[in-house]
């Protein structure tokens, strides 16, 4: 399974590109939103995607967008923010976010969400 991990911190990367591999999957890793722009444009498909919702350069707002609405892709995104706040994952689904997840990170609650997203 191919899955685009965007984050600007470096040790959230890590935690997700070893929990994406340890369960045999391939991420693709973004450390800023023009990073995941150019993956988005360089590859055809992804499974699956995850992004932060605050990053440099382009939000995860931006990234939903482009593969929402100019790719008119169906792609399953899940979001990760610092921010819970009820208004934020509102927006976030509202865009059309798959799923949220609040920092810290879970790597099994993230595991459990993939796995609900890509059958």
């Amino acid at each position: 399974m191919k899955i685009l991990v965007c984050d600007d911190d470096d040790v959230v990367l890590g935690i997700i590109k070893l929990t994406l591999q340890n369960a045999g999957m391939e991420p693709y890793l973004a450390g800023d939103g023009r990073e995941a722009l150019r993956h988005l444009r360089e590859h055809e498909h992804f499974d699956l995607i995850i992004t932060d919702i605050h990053m440099p350069y382009h939000n995860g707002d931006e990234i939903l967008k482009m593969v929402r609405e100019e790719q008119q892709k169906n792609t399953p995104i899940i979001m990760l923010s610092s921010d819970g706040e009820e208004e934020v994952i509102a927006l976030a689904l509202k865009l059309g976010v798959n799923e949220f997840i609040t920092k810290p990170l879970d790597p099994a609650k993230l595991l459990k969400k993939i796995k609900k997203l890509v059958k």
